[in-house]
C-alpha cells in the first residue's frame, strides 16, 4: 500500500516550501544570515533549471550551468522584491536565467560581427519544428518573438517562458501566475501556435 507513504512526502515538501518562504521573507526584512540558510535549500532546483536551459544551447557554449546559477543568484539577491514563496522565487530565477543567456547571445553576436549567432534546439520542446525549417533557432530570434508575443499577450509569453525555459510544470506555473491549470495549458497551446507562425514567417 502506497497511500501511507505519500502523505509524509507531501508533508515534507510542504515543510520545505514553508521554510524557504520564511527565509525569503526574513531576507527581505534585512536578516542577512537568512541568505546563507536559503542557498542550500534552493541550489539543487536552480542547478536543475540551469541544466534544463543549457541542454538546448550549443555544446561549446562558454557558460556552464553552475556559472549560470551563480550569476542568476547574484542578480536575484540584488532585487527589491516582496518575496511570496518558493514558486515566486523560482519563477524570477527562470526569467533571470533567460535574460543572462540572451545577453550572452548578444555579446557573442557582436564579437562575431553579426555572424555565428547562438543556436538553440528549442523546436522539439516548443513543437515549433517545421519540415522545411532548420534544426535550430537563433536564441535572439526566439527572444524577440517572445517579446512580440508579450506585447500582444503578456500572460501567454510568461507561461511559455516559465514552462519551456524555467522547466516548471503546469501546476507550478499555475501557482506562480495565480491561474487555473486549464488556463495554463490553453495558454501554452495558443502561445506555441503563435510562436510557430511568427518564427516561420520570419525565415
Amino acid at each position: 500500500m502506497t497511500q501511507p507513504d505519500a502523505q509524509p512526502d507531501g508533508q515534507a515538501n510542504a515543510q520545505a516550501n514553508a521554510q524557504i518562504t520564511r527565509l525569503l521573507r526574513a531576507w527581505r526584512s534585512g536578516e542577512s544570515d537568512a541568505m546563507d540558510q536559503l542557498m542550500p535549500l534552493v541550489y539543487d532546483q536552480l542547478r536543475s533549471m540551469a541544466g534544463h536551459y543549457m541542454r538546448k544551447e550549443r555544446q561549446d557554449h562558454t557558460l556552464r550551468p553552475t556559472a549560470l546559477v551563480h550569476e542568476a543568484y547574484l542578480k536575484l539577491i540584488s532585487l527589491e522584491v516582496s518575496w511570496q514563496d518558493r514558486v515566486h522565487f523560482m519563477a524570477l530565477a527562470a526569467t533571470m536565467m533567460r535574460r543572462i543567456l540572451v545577453d550572452h547571445a548578444r555579446t557573442h553576436r557582436r564579437v562575431k560581427r553579426g555572424s555565428g549567432a547562438e543556436k538553440i534546439e528549442w523546436e522539439d520542446a516548443l513543437q515549433l519544428h517545421q519540415p522545411s525549417s532548420n534544426s535550430s533557432l537563433d536564441m535572439l530570434d526566439l527572444d524577440e518573438a517572445l517579446a512580440r508575443l508579450a506585447q500582444q499577450d503578456a500572460r501567454k509569453a510568461r507561461v511559455i517562458e516559465l514552462t519551456y525555459f524555467g522547466g516548471m510544470n503546469s501546476d507550478e506555473v499555475s501557482a506562480a501566475l495565480e491561474l487555473s491549470t486549464a488556463t495554463v495549458n490553453r495558454d501554452l497551446q495558443m502561445g506555441r501556435a503563435w510562436l510557430r507562425k511568427e518564427l516561420s514567417s520570419s525565415k
